[in-house]
């Protein structure tokens, strides 16, 4: 499991705070809501945790089992799925499958087909994933993270094109899947992060006026 630990960390776009003075410890194996309103900098938060945005100021800290993960190999322990995440789209389901997993370990050893009957896609392995619905892509990305024998689950909005089935789907992912691993979850939905233990309202970490 991971450690996470956010050490006075800040973002700024050009004059702008997105966040600031933002520490926080995430216990291993916890579930963490990221909340505000619509343009706050969640998503942006949740990209310098991934490592896909580097900090302003601050510094982030990832412990495994007592072992220090630098910010260059964090992508090792995580899966994301977020809306600017694209897929492969000239990739077929079955082929996608191979690939990702080609770089990260299935859970449980999960073979491809018990995942795609998982996913409710098995009748479309053969398909491009540019033919797939918006649904669809939805629940191939979730299943990409909670498949995958990771410590760390970034999700951002992660019922977006989903319908009450597909809500009543995920929610079953975490109760299934999401044991045992940090989840932080970005989102401005309840059904999304009602279970959480955790909270970071990203708002109370902005600045009153920006120089």
């Amino acid at each position: 499991m991971l450690d996470i630990r956010l050490n006075s960390i800040g973002k700024r776009f050009q004059y702008d705070w997105i966040f600031k003075n933002l520490s926080l410890e995430i216990p291993k194996g916890s579930f963490c809501a990221i909340t505000g309103s619509n343009g706050s900098g969640k998503s942006t938060l949740v990209k310098c945790i991934a490592g896909l945005t580097p900090l302003t100021e601050g510094k982030i800290e990832y412990t495994s089992e007592g072992q220090n993960i630098s910010d260059t190999e964090i992508f090792n322990f995580l899966s994301i799925s977020a809306p600017y995440m694209e897929l492969p789209e000239e990739f077929t389901l079955l082929e996608l499958l191979r690939f990702h997993f080609s770089f990260k370990k299935p859970i449980n050893q999960m073979e491809h087909e018990e995942m795609m009957e998982k996913m409710y896609l098995i009748e479309h392995r053969y398909k491009p994933i540019n033919q797939f619905s918006s649904g669809m892509k939805q629940r191939l990305k979730l299943g990409l993270c909670f498949y995958s024998d990771v410590p760390l689950i970034l999700l951002d909005e992660p019922s977006s094109n989903l319908d009450e089935k597909g809500l009543h789907w995920y929610l079953e992912l975490i109760g299934e899947y999401g044991q045992n691993k940090t989840i932080l979850i970005c989102s401005n939905e309840p059904k999304e992060y009602g279970f959480c233990q955790h909270k970071i309202h990203v708002e109370d970490f902005k600045l009153k006026h920006n120089l």
